[in-house]
């Protein structure tokens, strides 16, 4: 793919627009990153509020972080969008934001149960990464881990919201819509008395149709 494509540009900007839009960022939080060709990404710059992201301010750079293109800094946190390039090939986009009730579990350290048989076939598992501070070794390495799992296309981050992995940029946001959706539906659920989270069979069987829906390549 062109580094100059407008069309990715405008995949990227657009989105980083759309999670300010919705409130699953603030502040300066939160990044859309895209591959656009071998070993080149594009990235929203550091220092931006997501509702001010243009296709003109992107950045791209290349797998070692060195700017190759733009005119702003790369995210401090780009290392983690690499991280999870390098952890899935087969993926050419990483959102990550901070969805009020997704973040919630993730900050409270509570794993989040998918009692939703269509979710399970479209996120697969979403499980909790280990602790640790952004922009450290740690934080890449619960990315690496975690993502190499098998069913796994969105992570929790303990105090740092949730990250998403897709082929292209619109299914990645999909994901985190439907995270923090899920997320909604079983804070209702526990103050109603609990969750009935599904048979470990029924499960598996819905693990196998997520695999075979969206098969790594």
């Amino acid at each position: 793919m062109n580094v100059l494509s407008p069309m990715a540009r405008t995949h990227v900007a657009a989105c980083a627009r759309r999670l300010h839009a919705v409130g699953w960022v603030a502040n300066h939080d939160g990044n859309v990153s895209m591959r656009v060709g071998k070993d080149r990404f594009l990235i929203t710059p550091t220092a931006t509020s997501k509702a001010e992201v243009t296709e003109a301010n992107l950045v791209v750079v290349d797998g070692a972080g060195k700017v190759v293109e733009g005119t702003k800094k790369p995210p401090g946190e780009l290392e983690l969008h690499l991280a999870a390039y390098r952890a899935r090939p087969d993926c050419h986009a990483v959102v990550h934001a901070h969805p009020p009730f997704a973040t919630a579990f993730g900050a409270a350290r509570v794993a989040l149960p998918l009692p939703l048989p269509e979710a399970v076939v479209s996120l697969g598992r979403v499980p909790l990464a280990n602790f640790a501070l952004p922009k450290t070794p740690q934080a890449i390495e619960a990315i690496s881990s975690t993502l190499s799992q098998p069913e796994v296309e969105a992570v929790l981050l303990p105090g740092n919201g949730v990250l998403t992995v897709a082929a292209d940029v619109a299914l990645a946001y999909l994901r985190m819509e439907l995270v923090e959706h899920v997320a909604k539906i079983v804070q209702a659920a526990r103050a109603l008395g609990g969750v009935q989270e599904l048979p470990d069979a029924v499960m598996a069987d819905l693990l196998k149709a997520h695999v075979k829906t969206f098969p790594r390549k």
